[in-house]
């Protein structure tokens, strides 16, 4: 097994840490490897031939969503999203713990309900019948990566509150241990 799907988390919650570090490689890599050969066919289609694939825009409107949200659990499982630390970084270890399990609880709780209204927004999307033009694919097919993503990433962010709770260490994911490189502290 590589080092990208490694645990630190024991038991049947490092199985779900490292099925989702799985899904996220292979959803980004897909998604990213298939926009970059679709376009490339649409430009060549276009000044090579004389004529674009006629699907090109909607295929790759797919792919961004796919990689916009397995992107997010990605970020999380890496500690790579925005944080607004300067309060954070005065506190004491102590209190820099109990500060990242509530952040990483109440994040997750947002999550679960974005991913729960995403669900509800698709099943509306699926009663209109709605069907892209050049696809012919129901609307709803390519939205299904935003729960899916919301989840995965609420996912991520409960394992992260449950590393806190069982480590003494702090950790701003399951992988990444909070504190800073010696090239980003400023002296």
């Amino acid at each position: 097994m590589s080092d990208q799907h490694q645990s630190s988390l024991p038991g049947f919650l490092g199985v779900i840490d490292r099925t989702i570090s799985r899904i996220e490689s292979v959803l980004l890599a897909l998604g990213v490897l298939l926009m970059a050969a679709n376009t490339i066919a649409n430009v060549i289609g276009r000044f090579v031939l004389g004529d674009s694939i006629f699907f090109s825009e909607e295929l790759n409107r797919i792919l961004v969503i796919l990689i916009t949200f397995a992107g997010i659990s990605y970020a999380a499982r890496h500690g790579r999203h925005i944080r607004m630390s300067a309060i954070y970084d005065g506190l004491s270890p102590r209190y820099r713990k109990i500060l990242m399990v509530l952040i990483s609880l109440v994040t997750a709780g947002f999550l679960f309900l974005l991913c729960y209204y995403s669900f509800n927004y698709i099943e509306k999307q699926a009663a209109r019948g709605r069907v892209l033009p050049a696809l012919q694919i129901p609307v709803w097919t390519i939205l299904v990566w935003v729960p899916i993503g919301f989840f995965m990433t609420g996912t991520q962010y409960l394992l992260s509150a449950i590393k806190n709770m069982t480590s003494p260490d702090i950790y701003l994911s399951t992988q990444v241990q909070d504190g800073y490189e010696e090239d980003e502290i400023e002296v």
